[in-house]
């Protein structure tokens, strides 16, 4: 571990799926990916890249029933070692927010990084139902799984959008910037950890 166990890794097998995923907080963005869904490998990233996390995610899944094992148990994963690599929490920003457009789609996400899961999510209604073999339901069911496991308050809103790929993009992008300022070291609070409650 490096730069005081600003990493994290996690490896979850089950009769469904092997996923392992190693995650850097303090990266410069280096991604290696493959989870067999190709556009879900296209959203990780872009979460990676903007989030400036470096990210390996490798996932072997029972595709030959459907993608939703595969998604699922990545995204668990991944928000377990998120929290992982948070460790203590001490001297971080906690909060944080990005807006982000794509083209004619646009995507507001805000995060705290909290210790308590809550998700609220909200696009546009009756977006394409697939991008290549990515189910877009799935999206929302991504950001619950990964919000359980990473403990944290995520708040993703798309007002309007009309391209599916966008659409989903653009919540991926802004939700690594958001990650991003929300893990980064307040040089100000070194050492102090966002809460009157004195714990996260």
């Amino acid at each position: 571990m490096t730069r005081e166990g600003r990493m994290g890794r996690i490896e979850r097998k089950t009769k469904e799926t092997s996923v392992l995923v190693e995650i850097d907080l303090d990266g410069t963005g280096q991604v290696d990916v493959s989870t067999g869904v190709g556009f879900y490998d296209h959203m990780l990233d872009q979460l990676g890249r903007h989030g400036l996390f470096d990210l390996t995610v490798k996932t072997d899944g029972d595709l030959h029933i459907d993608t939703h094992h595969t998604i699922e148990d990545t995204a668990l994963a991944l928000g377990a070692a998120f929290k992982q690599a948070l460790g203590d929490k001490v001297g971080i920003y906690r909060f944080g927010n990005c807006t982000v457009p794509l083209d004619e789609s646009l995507a507001q996400v805000t995060v705290d990084l909290s210790g308590r899961p809550y998700l609220i999510h909200t696009e546009p209604e009756n977006i394409a139902p697939m991008i290549g073999t990515y189910d877009t339901t799935m999206t929302r069911h991504i950001l619950e799984s990964f919000v359980a496991q990473a403990q944290i308050a995520l708040h993703v809103h798309v007002p309007y959008g009309r391209n599916a790929h966008h659409i989903v993009e653009c919540q991926f992008k802004a939700l690594a910037r958001a990650l991003r300022y929300a893990s980064e070291r307040d040089p100000r609070a070194a050492g102090i950890l966002p809460s009157t409650k004195g714990a996260l």
